[in-house]
């Protein structure tokens, strides 16, 4: 790719898009855009899983949910296949829009389309790009989203929350199984009993 005058221009487009976003998120007693949030847990994340990560990850990272409001899931059906749906979509839509910026910024073509793959996530578990990019999403969700997500699904048994975790933890690595590990004593305790009853080997 091309050096970092052309990273900063992406990065700083892509926190001026997600600034947008209506809605909010507290963060350190500061009260910031949702997914402008979101970018900087992802950028976090990115770091401590990989500390010199390539400029396309830092990219895919900070652009994983870019303008995600702009495509409410209440757009697509109910249920488990209106659900992945709204998430292809969601990341055709992020890869498509990562790319555009790139352009703009003086990338060229083909890492503009490496990018807009590794959101697009059609290679997960072939590929290490979109495989990082899965692990640092996961590790997100649960530091910051699982909790209040737990809280608004009143309606899920125990075993759905059991598949939810399980699935979770299939779709990540090794490495990010151990960060996952270490940072699950900080979770509400019935959350960490839940995390260990998920990945408890079965009888």
């Amino acid at each position: 790719m091309t050096g970092q005058p052309s990273l900063a221009c992406v990065l700083a487009r892509i926190d001026e898009a997600n600034r947008a976003d209506p809605n909010t998120e507290q963060v350190d007693g500061q009260t910031l855009p949702r997914e402008y949030a979101y970018s900087l847990h992802m950028t976090r994340w990115l770091f401590a899983l990989e500390p010199n990560p390539s400029e396309r990850m830092q990219i895919a990272c900070r652009a994983q949910h870019i303008e995600r409001w702009t495509l409410p899931r209440g757009e697509f059906p109910d249920g488990r296949a209106g659900y992945y749906q709204w998430r292809q979509s969601c990341g055709r839509r992020h890869g498509r829009r990562a790319a555009e910026i790139m352009a703009q910024c003086g990338y060229p073509p083909e890492a503009c389309e490496r990018v807009a793959v590794i959101l697009s996530k059609r290679e997960l578990r072939r590929d290490p790009d979109t495989q990082l990019l899965e692990d640092v999403a996961c590790l997100v969700f649960l530091e910051r989203y699982f909790a209040d997500f737990y809280e608004e699904k009143t309606d899920y048994d125990r075993d759905k929350w059991l598949r939810i975790v399980r699935r979770t933890w299939a779709k990540m690595t090794p490495r990010g199984h151990a960060a996952a590990l270490a940072l699950a004593g900080r979770l509400p305790a019935h959350l960490q009993a839940l995390l260990q009853d998920a990945l408890a080997p079965a009888d």
